[in-house]
């Protein structure tokens, strides 16, 4: 167009400064039952949290069992599920097998030694509600745990599912995959996955992979000593409000 100058910005001496990546710290995780401290802690230093659904069930694992503090120490509280037959079943698929009367037990052993834990009376009534209820799937009860506990902790990251997510390859490509679809600058892993997690193909995506190293705080817990370890309900009942705090309170370095 006549009359018209077109000035670069060069010749202006504007210097044009490349956009900032958002950072993006991403947790893929197996659900569990009544999950303890360092599942919370993961789900807390995190910007999306990434429930692991889809994947075998594995047994004798943290799926469907925690631990609660008894006067000498601790014991397991596990959800029996159907197994015969059943050995690559996916969590997604996995059936409690109500045939026994886990739920009695549970509530009980529950009622038996945090009766008398300083916030026993605020959290008791949601594992009534828990224990009096029905429950055909393990992931639909581990699910009711994990919100419930993450409410409580008043952690706000948003919760999402791989089997919504989709993504493709086995172990460290599909934690990629899902990782690129959420556009992830950060993948934060538990420390045990280091015998399979291979760093060059996260790196090699522009992602960096960093590994939890928790430790475990202490609190005043219902009987005396302190065990480690056990589910989030421990800290809760015996710290109730105080507890995001002393989650909080030995952040774990990643490396």
């Amino acid at each position: 167009m006549v009359g018209t100058v077109y000035l670069d910005e060069r010749a202006l001496g504007l210097v044009i400064q490349p956009t900032e990546i958002e950072p993006m710290r991403v947790t893929i995780l197996q659900p569990s039952y009544l999950p303890w401290l360092g599942f919370f802690d993961q789900m807390h230093r995190s910007d999306q949290f990434v429930l692991y659904d889809d994947v075998q069930f594995t047994r004798r694992d943290w799926r469907n069992r925690n631990r609660v503090r008894i006067r000498d120490g601790s014991v397991w509280l596990t959800v029996p599920v159907i197994q015969k037959n059943k050995y690559e079943q996916s969590l997604l698929e996995t059936k409690i097998d109500n045939s026994t009367s886990w739920k009695r037990k549970h509530l009980e052993t529950i009622r038996c030694h945090y009766s008398k834990a300083p916030f026993f009376e605020l959290y008791f009534p949601w594992c009534e509600k828990i224990f009096n209820s029905e429950w055909e799937y393990l992931l639909d009860l581990s699910m009711e745990t994990i919100e419930y506990l993450r409410e409580q902790l008043k952690i706000d990251t948003p919760l999402l599912r791989s089997s919504e997510l989709g993504g493709e390859g086995n172990k460290t490509q599909r934690l990629i995959s899902i990782c690129k679809q959420l556009e992830a600058t950060q993948y934060l892993s538990g420390e045990a996955a280091k015998d399979y997690i291979s760093e060059k193909d996260f790196a090699d995506q522009g992602i960096k992979l960093e590994y939890q190293e928790y430790q475990h705080p202490e609190y005043q817990q219902r009987y005396t000593g302190f065990v480690p370890f056990l589910s989030t309900l421990d800290l809760l009942f015996n710290c109730g409000e105080k507890s995001l705090g002393i989650l909080k309170q030995t952040e774990s370095s990643c490396t």
